[in-house]
């Protein structure tokens, strides 16, 4: 699987961004798809994820209520609309997929390239 994230960029505090991450190579209907994010000088933390097939989602406590995860399953691809964003939102999104649902980014198997957010205050 080969995940292509996009959609970052600077936005003031309390803006909104929406991430895109495009899957090829193979189907994930089968997989959970999900985002982190890491901030200079910190581990990659949990986001939010998705069941592929049912659309089931989980939030980490962080952004829940201000992110919504959603896909298109016609166009393979997953979104993350971020709303009310904070400067502690600042870090490189990663789109991550695999038949794991588990919050610790080493359980999950395939990865894309990141995509910068940065907050201002």
């Amino acid at each position: 699987v080969q995940l292509q994230a996009s959609g970052g960029g600077l936005v003031q505090a309390g803006g909104s961004l929406r991430l895109s991450c495009a899957a090829s190579g193979r189907s994930v209907s089968t997989y959970v798809m999900g985002w982190f994010r890491q901030a200079p000088g910190k581990e990659r933390e949990f986001v939010a994820r998705i069941n592929w097939r049912v659309g089931i989602t989980y939030y980490a406590d962080s952004v829940k209520g201000r992110f919504t995860i959603s896909r298109d399953n016609a166009r393979n691809t997953m979104y993350l609309q971020m709303n009310s964003l904070k400067p502690e939102d600042t870090a490189v999104y990663y789109c991550a997929t695999g038949p794991s649902s588990s919050s610790y980014s080493s359980s999950w198997d395939y990865w894309g390239q990141g995509t910068l957010v940065t907050v201002s205050s």
